[in-house]
């Protein structure tokens, strides 16, 4: 997984040409930096791994087995074959 890029340095420099003094600028680009730093760890979280995908896939298949066997007793009770 790649990390949101921020340039932080051009950023400053932005901030510094558009009249910000350093102080400001520096303290406008750590504000930013947090942010980002944030939003990367709150996507992160909400994003399945492939352990998650793999745990689902796993559950899916025994419902399915599972709803498989439940449906052949049925039958073979239904249609009589297995006698009883």
């Amino acid at each position: 997984m790649t990390d949101t890029t921020f340039d932080s340095l051009g950023y400053f420099e932005k901030l510094k040409a558009a009249g910000f003094s350093e102080t400001q600028a520096r303290v406008q680009v750590e504000a930013m930096q947090g942010i980002v730093r944030t939003y990367d760890e709150d996507s992160r979280r909400e994003l399945a791994t492939k352990l998650d995908l793999k745990e689902i896939e796993l559950r899916l298949l025994k419902w399915q087995l599972g709803i498989g066997l439940a449906l052949a007793a049925i039958m073979a009770k239904g249609f009589g074959w297995l006698g009883f």
